[in-house]
């Protein structure tokens, strides 16, 4: 019988990716060099039954770092802002057109209506050409 002390293996920190696979964060420890016994006998191999998985307790996943959002929400909201502004601007330049076409066509109604209801004489506007009858007699003969 081998009655050297072997220091007792330690349990290696088992650490978890994001999918729950289990992995070593050190190397596992080799276990101790025994002697060789040839008149010893085998330990028979004990049987342990493995537990139901409903009963196996679940495994948290490793935690993950939070990044900060906040470049992400910048370009998000420099992108709706520049598009609200793009809108704008062609919202103002629709409606500048808009407003320029109907100022002509003002324009243009009035100068028509103006050239049909106007003479070019004096100040009388509008009564054109006056048929005047005077009959005068002599009272004094």
């Amino acid at each position: 019988m081998d009655h050297t002390t072997h220091p007792q293996p330690y349990a290696a920190p088992v650490l978890y990716t994001q999918d729950g696979t289990p992995y070593y964060a050190t190397p596992p420890a080799p276990a101790p060099i025994a002697l060789y016994h040839p008149t010893a006998p085998l330990p028979t191999p004990i049987h342990h039954p493995a537990p139901p998985l409903a009963y196996l307790p679940a495994q948290p996943p490793a935690p993950v770092p939070l990044r900060d959002p906040w470049p992400a929400r910048l370009l998000a909201g420099g992108i709706g802002i520049g598009g609200a502004g793009l809108g704008v601007g062609f919202l103002l330049q629709t409606l500048a057109a808009a407003t320029t076409g109907l100022a002509l066509l003002v324009a243009a109604l009035g100068a028509l209506y103006l050239l049909k209801n106007s003479s070019g004489a004096g100040g009388r506007g509008g009564q054109g050409a006056v048929n005047v009858n005077v009959n005068v007699t002599n009272c004094n003969r």
